[in-house]
């Protein structure tokens, strides 16, 4: 092609939608320059994929920033709105904080859709989301993530969703009462929480 000078032609990857940048902009991050010195102060929450069977599999975690406690979960096969708002509805089933509460997350469309904002509200929480290009942001959630998939779920191969679920409920009360934090001075999510109390 070079030696006859010929050029490839292609179409552009990727449209221009209208409106995105202030969808995504709607919600700032309030949780930047936050120090966090207790619990209940800032939830963080976020989404991730499994799978089972060479299937993909979504996992929505809530977790408790200061102390690292996982408060909710939920797992789906679909990546929608009822996914997120089954993990927030899950952790507050375990706390109902009274003060202020950040909850913050990426910016995945399920976090900014009317439901999920509705459920925050009604909670009584601020939500927050990551700055654009920030993904830092979120770095609780994403150690999280990674800690529970090399402890964890890339040790096995799951047939079943059953099987998945039942690996994922057993090492979350595993991570939260057994498990050593460095980042704790080495005590555990509930260790940190008595220690609050």
């Amino acid at each position: 092609m070079r030696g006859n000078g010929i050029q490839a032609c292609s179409t552009s990857l990727y449209r221009k939608m209208p409106g995105l940048h202030r969808f995504f902009g709607s919600v700032d991050s309030e949780i930047h320059d936050l120090e966090v010195t207790g619990v209940d102060q800032v939830w963080v929450s976020d989404v991730t994929y499994l799978k089972v069977k060479g299937e993909r599999r979504y996992l929505a975690t809530v977790m408790d920033r200061y102390s690292r406690r996982v408060l909710g979960w939920s797992y789906s096969a679909t990546r929608t709105v009822e996914l997120t708002r089954r993990a927030l509805n899950n952790a507050l089933r375990i706390r109902r904080p009274d003060g202020k509460v950040y909850l913050h997350s990426d910016r995945g469309s399920e976090y900014l859709a009317g439901g999920y904002k509705r459920l925050v509200k009604k909670a009584g929480f601020t939500q927050s989301m990551n700055r654009r290009r920030r993904m830092n942001d979120n770095a609780h959630m994403e150690s999280w993530f990674k800690t529970m998939k090399s402890d964890m779920y890339h040790r096995y191969s799951f047939d079943s969703d059953r099987q998945l679920i039942n690996a994922m409920r057993s090492y979350i009360r595993f991570y939260n009462e057994e498990r050593l934090h460095s980042s704790l001075d080495f005590c555990t999510p509930m260790e940190i929480e008595a220690l609050c109390a």
